[in-house]
C-alpha cells in the first residue's frame, strides 16, 4: 500500500499529472491507430518525465559541480554570499522575511565558515524586482541571529543577478582593501559565479555549498518516479553560464 500510495501521489499530482496526462493521450492515439498525435505525445511525455526524475538531474548537475571541491584549509580576509532569493514579506522569529531553501544553505555555510575564520561577510543581493525587499538585510538578520557579530556583516543591496553581484561586492572590497575574498554559493551555480567574478577583473576561493551530487550515488524506484529530481532549474544555470560567456 505504501508504495502504491507514492506511486498514485507522483503520477496524479503536478508535476507528474502532465506526463501523465501526456502519456494517456499518446496510447489513446496510438490504440486509435491515429499514429502521429500518438508518438508525438507519448514522446513528449517520456520526456517530460525524464525532466522530473533524478538520475536525470543530478546528470546534468554533476557537469556544474564536478570542478569544484570544498577547501581543507581556506585561507582568506572576507566571505562573499551570495543571495539565492527571500520570502520578504513572510513573518519570521525575529522580524519579516526569511531566506528561500536554497539560500539556507548557502547562508549556513558561509555562517560556520566565518566562524572558522572569524572574516567579515559581505551578504551580496538586492531586490530583483520593483516592489519587492531587497535579499541582503533579510540575510543578515539571519546571519547576527546565529552569532555573527552585526559590525562583521556587510550588506550590497543593489545588485539584481549574479553579474551585478560580482560588480558591486568587488566595489566594497576595493573600497575597504580586500584583497583575498572566500565565495559562497550553491555548487551547481559556483560556475558562472566564478566566471562573472573574473569578468569583473576579481579573483575568488571558491567554497562551495548546497552540493546535490555525489560519487557512486545509488538510485531506486522512487528516484524514477515524476518530481523526485527537477532538471529544469539547473538547465536554467546552463542557460544563463552560455549567456554570461556570450553577453558579458
Amino acid at each position: 500500500m505504501f508504495i502504491l500510495k507514492k506511486i498514485l501521489t507522483a503520477f496524479f499530482l503536478p508535476p507528474g499529472i502532465l506526463v501523465s496526462l501526456m502519456l494517456l493521450s499518446g496510447i489513446w492515439f496510438l490504440f486509435k491507430k491515429n499514429w502521429k498525435p500518438g508518438i508525438i505525445n507519448s514522446l513528449i511525455g517520456i520526456f517530460m518525465w525524464s525532466l522530473l526524475i533524478s538520475p536525470v538531474a543530478d546528470a546534468l548537475n554533476r557537469g556544474l559541480e564536478a570542478d569544484f571541491k570544498i577547501p581543507e584549509n581556506p585561507q582568506g580576509d572576507v566571505i562573499i554570499l551570495l543571495g539565492g532569493g527571500v520570502y520578504d514579506k513572510v513573518p519570521d522569529l525575529s522580524g519579516v522575511g526569511a531566506p528561500t531553501e536554497e539560500m539556507i544553505g548557502r547562508l549556513v555555510t558561509a555562517v560556520r565558515l566565518q566562524k572558522k575564520l572569524n572574516v567579515p561577510i559581505i551578504v551580496s543581493g538586492g531586490a530583483v524586482f520593483k516592489g519587492r525587499k531587497a535579499e541582503a538585510p533579510i540575510a543578515k538578520r539571519f546571519i547576527v541571529d546565529l552569532g555573527v557579530p552585526a559590525n562583521k556583516v556587510i550588506i550590497e543591496d543593489k545588485s539584481r543577478d549574479t553579474i551585478e553581484n560580482a560588480k558591486y561586492a568587488n566595489e566594497i572590497c576595493k573600497k575597504i582593501g580586500y584583497r583575498k575574498p572566500i565565495l559562497v554559493t550553491s555548487a551547481y551555480h559556483m560556475k558562472r559565479s566564478v566566471m562573472s567574478f573574473e569578468k569583473a577583473g576579481m579573483k575568488v576561493v571558491p567554497f562551495p555549498a548546497n552540493f546535490k551530487t555525489w560519487k557512486d550515488k545509488k538510485y531506486g524506484w522512487e528516484d524514477y518516479m515524476p518530481g523526485s529530481g527537477n532538471a529544469m532549474g539547473v538547465i536554467k544555470e546552463y542557460v544563463g553560464f552560455i549567456f554570461y560567456k556570450i553577453a558579458y
